[in-house]
């Protein structure tokens, strides 16, 4: 489906991720058991400390909210990308299109700065084990999560004004499975340069800058596992940390991959892969990380089990 030139575009088309009936079939199995893992397992993250204790620490308030995040990010994707499957007519409303970039952009720069406050996080546990608490209070601890969800916020804010305040005149049809700002604006009937390097420069400049506090989190935490003279000690420092680490590794490097290069049809093409780990494979895989590195919570895991029974 295509409109005339003429006419203002009121609908998107989204071209998904094939037009194969049996691959169609497979693909909606798939994503519907990675939304299902997605769920559960980021619920039981959020449900989990609260049947241990032990578990009422910062760490695991930060880990609620990146559960949180998972489960409204892959919702903002997978469920209209579950509908399609099953559907031959693709359809997205314009300002459904704009809620999905809004959202998408919203939860996923959010996640970005969250990672970044619980590399410090990390640092502090390991370089202050016994002011841990104290340093990252509640009331601390609360704060910083609130400043990421408001940074995102606006963040998101800026891409879905920039894009929404775009002339649609057609063609119609996103390539891609959901509703991004760079397929989108490609449809615009006028100049979107600005648009365009925005994305890649704010976005770009938000992760860089998140991805550089990380990094230099990981720097200090170096140099204190190397303070720590008994091999031991080191890996159950290391340990506290090596979820978050692998986390991180996933979803940066897909970041960066999608939204620092230029925006070519090619390039459009190949962000579709990445984005597929971005939006339904890595928010299955967080909650599972986070709960085979830790021991803590696989205990706490068997007593919500033997409760259950």
């Amino acid at each position: 489906m295509t409109v005339d030139n003429s006419t203002p575009v009121t609908e998107f088309v989204l071209a998904g991720l094939g037009n194969q009936a049996d691959l169609q079939v497979i693909l909606l199995l798939i994503f519907m058991l990675l939304y299902m893992v997605t769920l559960v397992a980021n619920m039981l993250i959020m449900i989990i400390p609260n049947f241990n204790v032990t578990l009422h620490t910062p760490m695991y308030f930060f880990l609620y909210n990146l559960a949180f995040l998972d489960i409204c990010y892959s919702s903002v994707v997978v469920p209209k990308m579950l509908i399609n499957f099953m559907s031959q007519k693709k359809m997205i409303s314009f300002w459904g299109c704009m809620l999905q970039i809004h959202f998408f952009h919203f939860l996923g720069s959010t996640e970005a700065i969250l990672f970044s406050f619980m590399s410090y996080d990390r640092y502090v546990a390991i370089a202050q084990p016994l002011r841990y608490t104290t340093i990252m209070s509640y009331n601390v601890c609360f704060g910083l999560a609130s400043c990421a969800w408001v940074m995102g916020f606006f963040h998101a804010l800026l891409h879905t004004i920039m894009t929404a305040g775009l002339p649609f005149c057609g063609p119609n049809i996103v390539k891609h499975f959901y509703c991004d700002v760079k397929p989108v604006v490609k449809l615009a009937c006028t100049d979107v340069s600005l648009n365009l390097k925005l994305l890649t420069r704010v976005t770009g400049t938000l992760t860089i800058t998140t991805l550089m506090l990380i990094i230099l989190s990981y720097i200090f935490i170096g140099k204190c596992l190397s303070k720590i003279k008994t091999s031991q000690g080191r890996r159950r420092a290391l340990s506290t940390c090596s979820g978050h680490f692998t986390v991180v590794i996933l979803q940066y490097g897909t970041a960066i991959f999608i939204y620092m290069r230029s925006s070519t049809n090619e390039s459009l093409e190949q962000d579709k892969p990445a984005a597929i780990m971005f939006s339904a494979i890595t928010p299955a895989l967080n909650p599972i990380i986070y709960t085979l590195r830790n021991k803590d919570m696989k205990k706490a895991l068997k007593k919500l089990l033997k409760i259950s029974q």
